[in-house]
């Protein structure tokens, strides 16, 4: 698996917290920061991430905000990209299991690390369910182009 990771100001540094558990998952992946605390615009790292996840450079992407609602609105502008902030190891295995979320996003100032560690690492193994799910997410894609 190859994994883009990307974060704002905001979120950084449990970007850099969360490499060290791709690195122990042995999961390859590209960094396109940011890498301070010097204010940047969120939806230039969601864009990079997510043209990268949706070209299938990388098998699903990991973006870092201080509440990760932003990364997900500004990724989900990409066509072909899932991407919802999660809070929990449930809606980490649901959305990948029902909706094949390919870009998870986490909230810096709301997620304990220890906690966003589980919740990628459930991200990250947890397939999609397919059967049912997948006509819904040929929905979802559907409603791209109109």
């Amino acid at each position: 698996m190859h994994v883009a990771i990307g974060a704002d100001h905001a979120g950084f540094q449990l970007k850099d917290a969360l490499k060290r558990i791709l690195n122990e998952m042995e999961v390859t992946y590209q960094d396109f920061g940011t890498s301070s605390a010097i204010s940047v615009d969120y939806p230039d790292f969601a864009q990079a991430v997510a043209k990268g996840v949706a070209s299938g450079q990388f098998d699903r992407g990991i973006l870092i905000c201080g509440s990760g609602i932003g990364m997900a609105i500004a990724a989900n502008k990409v066509s072909g990209i899932r991407a919802a902030p999660v809070v929990d190891t449930e809606t980490a295995r649901l959305s990948r299991e029902h909706n094949d979320l390919n870009i998870l996003t986490l909230g810096a100032r709301f997620i304990p690390e220890s906690r966003a560690r589980d919740i990628v690492r459930m991200f990250l193994q947890t397939p999609f369910e397919g059967g049912r799910h997948h006509k819904r997410v040929h929905k979802i894609h559907a409603i791209e182009g109109t």
